[in-house]
């Protein structure tokens, strides 16, 4: 079993910056993929970002590509968002994810709580 804990959300004014991070915990040893989703009321939950086992890897979802950064440490078991420019548009919930399939890094089984992240224009 993996847990996930997500922190760093909060309120910010459109175009400014927040970090958000996840620290993983357990059975880490099992964790591959990585990534972090966003869900706002009455809507399904998208994709933002993830990256692979050894951090090289990454994807994003378009409206994201050159503002936010995901990253990660093996280490510390943790992966980070940093999330720049940001927009009202960004406003969701955001939760972090993680893959223990070597295979399919992105097929995310354990998810975390969430943090809540309101962006005002």
């Amino acid at each position: 079993q993996v847990q996930l804990v997500e922190s760093g959300g909060g309120s910010v004014q459109a175009g400014g910056s927040l970090r958000l991070s996840c620290a993983a915990s357990g059975d880490t040893d099992s964790i591959y993929g990585m990534g972090w989703f966003r869900q706002t009321p009455g809507k399904e939950r998208e994709f933002v970002a993830r990256v692979n086992w050894s951090g090289v890897l990454t994807s994003y979802r378009d409206s994201v590509k050159d503002r936010f950064i995901i990253s990660r440490d093996n280490a510390r078991n943790t992966v980070d968002l940093q999330m720049n420019r940001l927009k009202p548009e960004d406003t969701a919930v955001y939760y972090c994810a993680a893959s223990t399939s070597p295979d399919r890094e992105s097929e995310f089984t354990y998810w975390g709580q969430g943090t809540q992240v309101t962006v005002s224009s």
